[in-house]
């Protein structure tokens, strides 16, 4: 058998609570009354706050022409790293874009040569693409990377007029060359192979890479710097 509800807190139809007497009192009898002066001076609350928050400061952001700051590790544009001597980091694995759950990320590699040495090793990525109409910045393409070549900046301006603007090719995504660095192709520190590289063993081009462009693009604009840096021989005595 079911309880017998309370009286007291019995519900009437009429919305109204049953009295323990059995007499209806409505809601509105509930509801404590406030003074004249306080129902006078409620519309002058609600302007204290908006006086308030007029005189407060001003934290509105003038953007574009003030950039907000972020943070260091914040996951911004995407970038395609270098080793010190200017060969690329990237080894074509396709590791970043298997682990993009996103489906943003193409890589399609090629082999290197003697004559067009990209990257430490036998492969580099010959066509990298990063689709940012599908990209989350989520960064686990960043933790599949095996030799660091891919890192995020602090770069969050993408926006584009076109939807072909936002899918970033190699040559978008690739480091500038820092000074010092030599252009790629070229070849690979002699003595060494991609594990060197892999240590940081590479800090800088040497004469015999500064040779070897000079030899076959000599008008390229990174030998200035790179000769300098590695201390190889001025220029019209590199060796034939």
């Amino acid at each position: 058998m079911a309880d017998t509800p309370d009286k007291s807190v019995a519900r009437s139809g009429g919305g109204g609570e049953v009295a323990p007497g059995g007499q209806v009192r409505p809601y509105e009898s509930l509801i404590p009354k406030r003074s004249a002066v306080a129902d006078a001076l409620a519309p002058a609350a609600g302007f204290g706050v908006t006086i308030k928050n007029f005189f407060s400061r001003t934290v509105t952001e003038q953007y574009p022409f003030e950039t907000a700051p972020v943070k260091p590790r914040f996951h911004g544009r995407h970038q395609l790293n270098r080793y010190p001597d200017g060969l690329e980091k990237c080894i074509g694995c396709e590791l970043c874009a298997w682990a993009c759950p996103a489906d943003a990320i193409y890589v399609e590699a090629a082999d290197n040569t003697p004559e067009q040495q990209f990257s430490p090793g036998e492969r580099y990525g010959r066509v990298y693409q990063i689709n940012y109409l599908r990209c989350i910045f989520c960064g686990l393409c960043i933790e599949a990377c095996p030799t660091r070549a891919l890192t995020m900046t602090n770069d969050f301006e993408l926006a584009g007029p076109t939807r072909e603007g936002l899918i970033y090719e190699k040559q978008d995504l690739l480091a500038p060359l820092a000074d010092g660095m030599l252009a790629a192709p070229h070849p690979m520190v002699e003595g060494t192979t991609d594990t060197e590289y892999y240590r940081g063993e590479v800090t800088a081009p040497t004469p015999a890479q500064v040779d070897w462009v000079a030899e076959h693009r000599p008008e390229d604009e990174t030998l200035d710097a790179a000769r300098s840096r590695a201390g190889a021989r001025p220029a019209g005595q590199e060796t034939r």
